[in-house]
């Protein structure tokens, strides 16, 4: 087995790829037409959360019936019952928006799920004194709280950008501050739970890596973390499907007046679904580059997420006619988050030249 050299900077470029998936993965969804939530939720699932880490894993480890057979069973099993509750922190997170807006909602889960993401694996693992005593650890300490206070200066940016744009459009909207700050906390705890999830495959993926994965050996831990997450996703959209009396529009569409196509629908979530894996697909390719930082992962990719979303909204209007101060405000926290970058980036670059010497 040949050992897989660390590039923190080919890494982070990796994770810049997967972060622009993720910036864009529910795009499409503003297309979706005379479909209920439910069934667009449970159709994009099925593609990111089941289609493509199984075809994804296929293709890319070898062996794959061997590393099954072998690895640990309470490795997957716990994988998967972490991406169950990883689930539950998804549609907290959409029903988080309903409340207190997209902007709060990304910057408080995201936030939140940054920070613990990053930290607390190698808190249980016992490491991370040991880890943050290492050459380039300040950098990456003071890129983890650039990044926070970055996706807050961001979040805060874009709850102003909404209050300008309601007060322009005249109308007051739905705000329920304390109900959407609990669902946003729960999402951004539960959302971490994702990145417990694929450390718990470690062992199936060290197998896959001595059975001769390589760089695409994180691939097998999405059989069990994304099929857990997408059990609660069908749980939760059948339970409404049933209360809303929709689920036949899996095979024709709701009535209504606005022109519409099944094909087009299904292939919105299926694109939908595409996005979100390929965010993760680009994740395990910057994450196996990463090195003696590479518990950093996560949190690269949640600030980058914010960076590129925030961006996108830039490039395509979303900031015009709101006040001045609040465009320099979401300027001020895209610094913030670049800085941070920057920051992450050089101190795993450091830990890496000082691991070669």
């Amino acid at each position: 087995m040949t050992p897989i050299p660390p590039n923190p900077l080919l890494g982070v470029s990796y994770h810049a790829v997967g972060a622009m998936f993720a910036a864009n993965c529910y795009a499409p969804q503003k297309y979706i037409r005379r479909w209920s939530w439910e069934t667009f939720w449970m159709t994009q699932a099925a593609w990111c959360w089941l289609i493509w880490p199984i075809v994804g894993a296929v293709c890319t480890i070898p062996h794959l019936g061997r590393v099954l057979a072998e690895a640990p069973k309470e490795a997957m099993l716990s994988s998967f019952l972490l991406g169950l509750v990883y689930g539950v922190g998804g549609t907290a997170f959409n029903v988080s928006i309903r409340y207190i807006g997209f902007a709060l909602t990304y910057a408080i889960a995201i936030g939140l799920s940054s920070v613990l993401g990053t930290l607390v694996p190698p808190l249980l693992r016992g490491q991370l004194g040991e880890t943050l005593a290492k050459p380039g650890a300040g950098w990456v300490t003071v890129g983890l709280a650039a990044g926070v206070l970055g996706i807050a200066a961001c979040g805060l940016a874009g709850r102003s950008k909404e209050i300008d744009l309601r007060a322009s459009a005249g109308g007051a909207g739905e705000f329920l501050l304390l109900k959407g700050l609990l669902l946003s906390l729960l999402a951004g705890v539960l959302s971490a739970v994702y990145g417990f999830a694929l450390e718990a495959a470690k062992p199936v993926v060290d197998l896959a890596e001595q059975l001769g994965a390589g760089y695409w050996k994180g691939n097998v831990a999405y059989l069990f973390a994304n099929t857990g997450a997408f059990v609660t996703a069908l749980a939760y959209s059948l339970y409404l499907a049933r209360k809303h009396n929709s689920l036949g529009e899996l095979t024709r569409l709701r009535a209504g007046d606005e022109p519409a196509s099944l094909t087009g629908n299904y292939l919105l979530a299926m694109f939908t679904g595409t996005l979100w894996y390929g965010q993760f697909f680009f994740y395990n390719l910057g994450h196996v580059r990463m090195g003696r930082y590479e518990f950093i992962s996560w949190g690269i990719h949640m600030i980058m997420l914010v960076l590129f979303s925030n961006i996108l909204g830039i490039v395509f209007h979303e900031w015009r006619g709101c006040r001045t101060r609040t465009s320099l405000a979401v300027a001020l926290g895209l610094i913030v988050l670049v800085g941070a970058v920057l920051a992450l980036s050089y101190g795993s670059y450091l830990g890496e030249i000082a691991g070669n010497h």
